[in-house]
């Protein structure tokens, strides 16, 4: 019954926009964000950092853990149970216990525009991935990930790629230099 409600609501597309718009608010001063776009969007409970950078119609999954130092551009998606953390404790102090041991300067992490994370992907701090490129689900990123690019395993390695020719990369490039508008969003029911 709830589904069908929700249905409907989505159906209403004012209605949609303004519980949508009304439960970020929401998100947003709870988390502390205050530099996401209007239209970032959270699915759900999760552990992310203030100073996180969204982009236009961005998205994280229920249960993302999303450490300092992350910038999203526009469109992009992370899977539920994403995790973008790591590479902040000192191992390498002899005689000094790795709790004790202080933390190195954080690299910033970067997801460029319309880039997809899958379910349960793990970013290691620093690493970029690249404009289009898509993380398959369950994947290790401990390196940069170039555009356009479909990685996955553990670690992630190239498995393919989002386009089959270069003219459709450049028509895909050139509708992301445009300016950001909204479309319809997936249907998850």
């Amino acid at each position: 019954m709830i589904q069908t409600i929700k249905r409907k609501i989505r159906g209403i597309k004012w209605i949609y926009d303004a519980r949508r718009a009304l439960l970020m608010a929401y998100r947003r001063r709870r988390y502390g964000l205050k530099h996401v776009h209007k239209t970032f969007y959270i699915g759900g409970p999760g552990a992310i950092s203030s100073d996180l950078k969204a982009d236009a119609y961005s998205f994280i999954g229920v249960g993302g853990i999303i450490g300092p130092g992350v910038s999203l551009g526009k469109y992009v998606m992370l899977g539920p149970h994403v995790a973008i953390l790591g590479g902040d404790h000192r191992f390498d102090k002899p005689g000094v216990p790795i709790i004790f041991s202080d933390r190195p300067e954080l690299k910033p992490t970067i997801i460029e525009d319309d880039a997809w994370l899958g379910y349960k992907v793990t970013v290691i701090a620093g690493a970029r991935i690249g404009r289009g490129a898509i993380v398959a689900a369950g994947a290790v990123v401990t390196k940069d990930v170039p555009p356009y690019e479909i990685h996955g395993g553990v670690p992630a390695k190239k498995i393919g790629e989002r386009f089959s020719s270069p003219e459709e990369r450049q028509a895909h490039d050139k509708m992301l230099d445009e300016p950001a508008k909204r479309g319809d969003y997936c249907d998850l029911m």
